[in-house]
């Protein structure tokens, strides 16, 4: 081999192994800045591999307004499922949506994470879909700021103008590159929207893929100073179940970008989306019948979405 293509080879093999070691120093730092949570049962095994994603707002974060609520929350949860056959789908669990807690009885499903943590959080939503939850992770509200203020913007779209003052967003109709205040309020308001809990939903999912999408465009991922940024910002923001490290994190992210990309963020069957009760208001009321064939056809990966109207 001539010896400038040696030399080539060689320089090459020392930057291989100069960017894996970065990389892996990285991620050794972020992960042990990760908090991990007692979160998952003891629930039999189902096929594939399910997270469920909960946004946290436990009143104790700087960026999260005061709206007159006490105590902790989980205003946003997601469910994600990668299938065996390889299929993956994104689902939003409305946070008002009426289910049985064990051992409390029937309230809305954020309720779960206030009477006891994610664990009860993870019982509960495995109760209701038939799905055992492998990973548990938590990203905390006022981390949504940080994360987003590490890597710069992101870009969000909305169709009317808003000033609502319980969340703080102000927007006007279009698409915006926003900073993380406004980011955080934008996955939080729900008051000014008349479709409430169901279009909160839809602003959250377009967050985490206008953030998907920021964060693996080459002025993030070939950034080294906004990489320790955003791994610093990230990792304080996270509680997972034990056992789920930053790599299972990064998975999951990358599973659910496919997922949007690939049509799979689906929308969970509702019975009546204002039902009244005695206990907990105005919630979501679903058949226990669509909600079993819903989730059985995402856990075994035969789900499709519904056609475009």
């Amino acid at each position: 081999m001539p010896r400038p293509i040696r030399l080539g080879a060689t320089l090459l093999v020392l930057l291989l192994i100069i960017t894996g070691g970065w990389f892996a120093g990285l991620a050794l730092w972020a992960d042990s800045r990760i908090e991990h949570v007692d979160a998952l049962s003891d629930a039999d095994g189902t096929p594939g591999t399910t997270w469920l994603i909960a946004g946290s707002d436990r009143r104790d974060g700087e960026a999260v307004s005061d709206d007159g609520t006490t105590g902790q929350r989980a205003d946003t949860m997601m469910l994600l499922h990668k299938a065996r056959n390889g299929n993956t789908y994104l689902v939003s669990l409305p946070r008002d949506t009426l289910v049985d807690i064990p051992g409390h009885g029937g309230y809305k499903l954020n309720a779960a994470y206030a009477m006891g943590g994610p664990s009860l959080l993870v019982q509960t939503v495995e109760q209701f879909t038939g799905m055992t939850i492998d990973h548990y992770v938590e990203v905390g509200f006022d981390g949504v700021t940080g994360v987003v203020d590490a890597v710069g913007t992101v870009n969000l779209c909305i169709d009317q103008d808003v000033d609502d003052e319980k969340s703080g967003l102000k927007m006007t109709e279009g698409c915006h590159d926003v900073g993380g205040e406004q980011a955080l309020a934008f996955v939080r308001a729900r008051y000014f929207d008349p479709t409430a809990d169901l279009g909160r939903q839809q602003r959250q999912q377009q967050f985490v893929s206008a953030l998907m999408d920021r964060v693996t465009s080459p002025s993030v991922a070939l950034n080294p100073v906004t990489q320790v940024r955003l791994a610093g910002a990230g990792s304080a923001s996270l509680r997972t179940s034990e056992g789920t490290g930053l790599v299972d994190v990064g998975r999951m992210g990358l599973s659910m970008r496919g997922a949007m990309n690939g049509g799979t963020a689906l929308t969970m069957p509702i019975e009546d989306p204002a039902y009244p009760t005695k206990h907990s208001g105005v919630a979501i009321l679903t058949d226990e019948n669509d909600i079993s064939a819903f989730f059985g056809s995402i856990l075994d990966g035969t789900a499709q979405p519904a056609p475009a109207s």
